[in-house]
């Protein structure tokens, strides 16, 4: 799953922080991997909660990452990875801003996750600049592609990009991942989704994944976007 929680606040209410709607969503679908965007540490507008913290522990997902992209109001600030099983390797990559931009800090989290066969694939979360200019974007995306090309294992990243597709920020991503969906359903409103820029990718350095299914959840009011969920098999 990828879901962007817009810090467990529903839009409808004014500064009312709601994650039991966040994970009720979730729970929903029971996914095996959720990357998580606009995700609050410790703070005050979150009333100091560790949502990474929280949301794992509500939904009985026990390995979990935060990574921080900026320190806000006290706190922090990022994307998080949640996990059924193990996690190694956490890690934070930044992600270029061009300089005079004035582009908010951004992330690729990264972890190692253990599967039950004993097999591992890196799942990674992340969310790409939202400035109307598509440069910052860009050179994100470029970074990420970097960062994937120099993984042997199978790498499934889920986000929001920010982009749409047929733009040269997912046509970027087109070229070195394969997204789960083709002809993507709308994400953003969540109320009346008129665009997609939620999305899972991957590769496989075997080519052994295949898309299962892959939804867009009809979920309106605990955030301002929709979750994304697909199921990704592995050809034996």
């Amino acid at each position: 799953m990828s879901y962007n929680i817009h810090h467990c606040n529903p839009p409808s209410r004014s500064n009312f922080i709601d994650v039991n709607a966040v994970v009720n969503a979730i729970n929903a679908e029971k996914p095996d991997l959720i990357a998580l965007q606009e995700v609050d540490v410790n703070t005050v507008r979150s009333g100091n909660m560790n949502q990474a913290q929280e949301l794992a522990s509500k939904l009985r997902m026990h390995h979990y990452f935060f990574g921080k992209a900026i320190d806000y109001q006290g706190g922090e600030y990022g994307v998080a990875i949640l996990s059924k099983y193990p996690l190694s390797e956490r890690e934070v990559h930044r992600l270029p801003v061009k300089q005079g931009s004035g582009g908010e800090p951004r992330i690729l989290a990264t972890a190692i996750v253990k599967l039950p066969d004993g097999s591992s694939v890196r799942f990674a979360s992340t969310h790409l600049d939202a400035q109307s200019d598509p440069t910052n974007r860009q050179l994100q995306i470029e970074k990420i592609v970097d960062i994937a090309s120099n993984d042997n294992l199978p790498f499934i990243i889920a986000g929001d990009f920010n982009a749409t597709p047929g733009s040269n920020v997912i046509n970027t991503l087109d070229a070195h991942f394969r997204r789960t969906c083709q002809v993507c359903a709308g994400t953003i409103p969540a109320t009346n989704p008129t665009k997609a820029i939620d999305f899972i990718a991957y590769k496989h350095p075997r080519n052994k994944f295949r898309v299962g299914s892959h939804k867009v959840v009809n979920e309106s009011y605990a955030s301002d976007h929709r979750p994304v969920v697909a199921v990704i098999n592995i050809e034996e």
